[in-house]
Formats: structure tokens, sequence, C-alpha cells
């Protein structure tokens, strides 16, 4: 049972060197009252330019203030109910022994610090330094300080000591590379971090069996059976993907019943383009001052529906015309230079210089993507989340496999093939880990030089000392956020790990006869891709805002989609490769490769209906669950008919 008072949040004002003002109305004195009277523990520290405003939340402050959100929690019976603080009891435990996740903490203190409104009759007048405001009655307190500038900012700290408990059985735990403490990980940053690096740990492990077949391939000589190993090997890799996504689910369903966590209250404590999930109108809500007018509530859905529908119909046509019409000849331009160039060392640089280019042309493809999906009328965040993955993913896609479709399928140049797959994962992954580890360091340096910077001209010589950052705080929060490359909007830097596995899977999976030794190379990059990324979330990047997501989303479909498309450019692969070695002829091969391309295709879908999604122990316990509660609910409708005849009996008596 961990109930221990722990400062998790913290609000940023500039700091005031100024002459005092009036405790009654100055707007930070204010701010700190009011949340004390909340329930908060407050703590304030003073760094070079700014004031810094820990927060703390007693367990009692955060069950209040769940049982006011309505706030759905599983119970000992296995069935989500509303939270009462009275009934406190009544509610299971998290893993780690606290009442609450890291999501739900978040979602109280979000709603007790933006909850702060004014009570009173009269508008209050506020002052700091030479900046007046007003206070109006039923405003937000916080919302009014940050669009006056006073708050500067609201963001999660990091919790001194199970930061340092994940450094040791996380980061600096050497003795198993795939070996990760998921449970720590969802109590400390949430599920859908926890569902990612699950994902990367068990993706991770299943791809040791294609690393070591890809060697195996690559390296051995099979005399007069070479020709059957390309596609033994294509065969085995289709089904190797297709058991791991399947298996994947598996484990993912088993992951959420294991944190007693159900689909139907996975949307709490998330946001999207810094809008709470709640701030969305929904179709429901547009019909609520319709009345009893079936007829209208039937049109107000359909013009809703359809509206959307053509909004995301407007929106896919732009992101597909500007591939066609701008993105692609450049791809094909690349890949024209690449083919006609004759030393290595210029190929080499000519990728490295594309590769650079094309991350800032996507970059700002993806900014447009999130300004288009705002004008789609989604049912809710996840449906416009997926939108944005499937447009920015769209847009990578043809930046990153034009051009190798370009050497595979036109020219049929498999040397040149292989040496593009080459240099393009090592390019690829250099430079995307060097970038993953070094900008947070230098964005961090920039703000810390700047604020020291800011400081000496406000102190303009008064001061001998030296002048430097030491509040743990400051540093916190001079650290940039988890967020995506796209768009800081966009406080989600999962985006960005997913994408580069995505690209990278696509890569050994649609190109894997080519260059069977390409999955060396992913496993190599995932080992390291687990490190790193738990290096820079401990380390360099502020304590990411926690997010309710039961899988890993269209990121499934994704992956799926590459399956598909891996199993026709490796059969396409297949008939170019044997006519042109001269070991089959072109007919009897094509015919061959397509039966085999069907009979995948049939394979693939018919094992992911095969294989259930959900182990057979956690089909049994919600059934079990379900049970328990029928029956209770049962025996309490019954006890409430019995209670109400009884009293209705006694009143005829009398």
């Amino acid at each position: 049972m961990n109930d221990e008072i722990v400062f998790e949040m913290c609000v940023v004002v500039p700091r005031c060197d100024g002459e005092k003002i009036d405790e009654s109305c100055d707007c930070v004195e204010v701010l700190v009252n009011e949340l004390k009277s909340v329930g908060f523990v407050v703590d304030r520290a003073l760094g070079l330019t700014d004031e810094f405003i820990k927060l703390a939340a007693p367990l009692e402050t955060l069950g209040k203030a769940a049982a006011e959100l309505q706030m759905k929690k599983p119970t000992h019976i296995g069935m989500d109910l509303q939270f009462e603080w009275e009934e406190v009891k009544a509610f299971a435990r998290q893993p780690d022994g606290s009442l609450f996740s890291w999501c739900e903490r978040f979602e109280c203190y979000t709603h007790l610090l933006y909850g702060i409104v004014n009570e009173s009759k009269l508008s209050l007048p506020l002052k700091w330094d030479s900046k007046e405001c007003v206070w109006e009655v039923g405003e937000s307190l916080l919302r009014r300080l940050e669009y006056e500038g006073i708050v500067k900012r609201v963001f999660p700290l990091h919790v001194e000591i199970q930061r340092k408990n994940l450094q040791r059985s996380w980061v600096l735990n050497w003795r198993n590379f795939t070996n990760q403490p998921i449970d720590d990980i969802y109590s400390y940053f949430g599920l859908k971090i926890a569902i990612y690096f699950a994902f990367l740990r068990m993706y991770t492990r299943w791809l040791l069996f294609p690393a070591a077949y890809g060697l195996v391939v690559q390296v051995v000589d099979f005399g007069s059976l070479q020709f059957l190993v390309l596609p033994i090997f294509f065969i085995s890799i289709i089904l190797w993907a297709v058991l791991f996504f399947q298996f994947w689910k598996r484990k993912n369903s088993a992951l959420l019943a294991r944190w007693q966590i159900h689909y139907s209250a996975a949307g709490q404590g998330c946001k999207f383009l810094g809008m709470e999930w709640s701030s969305l109108q929904s179709p429901l809500e547009l019909v609520k001052n319709l009345g009893s007018d079936k007829t209208k509530e039937k049109e107000t859905f359909q013009r809703c529906e359809w509206f959307g529908y053509l909004m995301q119909f407007r929106n896919n046509t732009i992101i597909i015309s500007s591939i066609i019409c701008l993105q692609l000849p450049f791809e094909l331009a690349y890949a024209h230079l690449y083919e006609v160039m004759d030393s290595d060392m210029m190929k080499f640089v000519l990728t490295t210089v594309y590769l650079v280019l094309i991350q800032y042309i996507t970059k700002f493809g993806g900014k447009i993507s999130m300004k288009l999906i705002e004008c789609e009328n989604d049912e809710n965040t996840e449906n416009q989340a997926d939108s944005l993955v499937y447009k920015v993913f769209g847009l990578y896609f043809m930046q990153s496999y034009i051009g190798v479709f370009y050497h595979a399928l036109l020219h049929r140049n498999f040397q040149t093939l292989r040496q593009v797959l080459i240099q393009r994962l090592i390019v690829s992954q250099v430079l995307e880990n060097l970038l993953e580890n070094s900008l947070p360091y230098l964005k961090y340096s920039y703000k810390k030089y700047k604020a020291v910077r800011n400081k000496k001209k406000q102190v303009k010589g008064q001061s001998n000392g030296k002048i430097q950052v030491n509040s743990k705080v400051e540093k916190e929060y001079l650290k940039p956020s988890y967020s995506a490359s796209i768009g800081e909007d966009l406080e989600d830097g999962l985006f960005d790990d997913f994408l580069q596995l995505t690209l990278q899977f696509g890569m050994v999976m649609m190109f894997a006869c080519a260059f069977p030794l390409a999955f060396a190379f992913a496993a190599v990059n995932s080992f390291t891709e687990i490190r790193t990324v738990a290096l820079k979330l401990l380390t360099m990047l502020k304590r990411p805002v926690p997010r309710a997501a039961p899988s890993i989303g269209a990121w499934l479909n994704i992956f799926q989609f590459l399956i598909v498309m891996s199993i026709c450019t490796n059969s396409a692969l297949l008939v170019c490769l044997y006519d042109q070695e001269g070991k089959w002829k072109i007919e009897p091969g094509l015919a061959a490769i397509l039966i085999l391309e069907h009979v995948l295709l049939l394979v693939k879908f018919g094992l992911s209906r095969f294989l259930p999604e959900e182990p057979a122990w956690v089909k049994a316990n919600r059934v079990k669950n379900a049970k328990q509660a029928q029956g209770m609910y049962s025996k309490q409708l019954l006890r409430s008919i019995s209670l109400r005849e009884k009293a209705f009996g006694l009143m005829k008596t009398e």
C-alpha cells in the first residue's frame, strides 16, 4: 500500500522580485491559498527567473475528486462501478498497491486545478507585478492566469525515488537485454507507454528467430537446393509475422486483465492536441436540446455523420494529391540519381542528404495533417488520433519505400537494391539514434543557458556569485517534453517511436527475399531502442502526460497492412529474381508465385480468425466476474422488492 504524499504536479509562475502586493489581490498568493483550500499540499521553490509551486494530493483529496468526476473503477468482484470515497474498501488496488493509477491521479489533479472557480457573487481584481486582471464569477482561476501569461506551465513532476528504482531495474539492468519491469512502467508512466514497451519487448524477442534465420540464408551455400531457400524463407517470415501479431493481441488482453483495465474505462485521463476527451462535441450533445422530436434527432445524426465523411474524404484527397504531385517526383528523382551514379561514396552521401531532407518535408506534411483533422467530425479523439496516424504514415510510407520499389520492380537491379537497403537501415538507425539522444540534451542546454543569461540581465552586476541552475524542479522544467516531431502540440512522443518501428518493419519485411540479413539489423536496433527510449524518458525529458490506450491502436492496422504488402512485394521479387537468373521460366515461375501469394494471403487471414485474441483464463475470469455481479444485483433487487412489499403490507394493515 503506497499512499504516502509525493509531489507529482508543478505550476510555474514568473518570479517577482519587486515590491510586495497585498496578499488579498496578489494573484500568485490567491492561487496558493486556493490550492491549499482544495486540499493540496503546497511547496514553493524559487528558480532563477521563475517560481515553482509543487503540489501533492492526499489520498482523501484524490478520492473526493474521483467521486466528483464520477470515475469508474474496478471492484473486487471484477465490475467497474462509479467511485465513492465512503466505499473505498470495495475498490481494487493497483499492482503497486496504490488506489489510483497514474492516469487516474493525473485526471484528478487536472480536475482539482482547473476546478478552482470564483464562487463569490462579485468579480475579484487580481494583480501581479505591473499586470492587473479580473477574476470573473464562475471563471476558472488557473485558466485566467494562463490566459494572462502569469501561469507559464503546468506539468507533472518526476518522483525521484520511483525514477531511481526504474533506472536500476530497467535502464541499468543488462543481465537480460529484453527484460523490463512492465508493471512498474505502467505505475509510473501510465497505460499507453507501458503497452508500447510491452509490445517492443515481445517484438524484440520474436525478432531473434528471423534474425538468425536470415543470417543463415545470407551466409550458407545450400548448393543444388539454393533455389528453394528464398521461397521457404519467404513463407517462414510471413507465418512468423502473422503469428507474432496474433499472440501480441493475446498478450495485450492479458496485460489489461492483470491491470484490471476494461476497454470501457480506458478513455480516462487522455488528451489529444491539448484538449481533454470531454471537450469534444459529439452528435449526442447536439441533440440534447431537440426534445423528443425523433425526426430532427435523426436528421442531426445523419448530417453529422455525412459531414464527417465529407471532411475525411476531402482531407484524404489533399494528402494523396500532395503525395502524387509533390512528393512522388522528388522520390523518383532521388531513385534515378542513385541509379546513374557510379561512386559508392557519392551514393552514400546522396542517401544521407535525402534522408535529412525528407524528414523536414514530411514534418511539414504532418503539421498540415494535424490542421486538417481538426475539421473532421470524428466520434471521439481515438478516431482523430487514428486519422492523424494514417495520414502521416502515408506520407512517410511514400518517402521511405518509393525509391526502393523503383530499384526492385522497375530496374530489377537486386545488387543496387541490397545496397540501398543496407544504406537506408544503417543511415536511418544512426541518424535517428543520434537525433533522439542529442536533441533533448541540446534543447535543455539552450534553455538553461537562456535562463542564466536572463538572470544576469536582471541582476546587472549586483551579484558577484556565479549564477547557475541549482533547483531540481527548475532543471526538470527546462527539459523538453515528450512530444511528436511533427509538432509539440501533440504531446505524444510515442507517435515518433511507433512510426520508426513500423517503417523499419516494412523495410525488412517487404524486401526480405532481397536482403534476409536485414532482420539482424532490425533486431540490433530494437535492442538499443529499449534502452535509449527508457533513458530518454527517465533522464532527458519531463515526465510525460499519462494517456490511457488499451492497445497500440491504428498502428496495429498499419502492421497488418505491411504484412499484406510484404506478401505482394516478395512474390514480385521472387518472380523477377528467378526470371533474371534463368532458373525458372517466367510462365511456370509466375504461376507458382501467384499460387504461393494467394495461399499465404489465405493463411494470414485464416490464422487471424483461427487463433483467439483473448486467452482462455482472461475470458473465464470475465465470465466469472459477470456471473458474480449478476448474482449480486439479483439479490439486491430481490431485497429491495421484498422490503417494498413489506412496507406496502404494513400500510394496508394500518
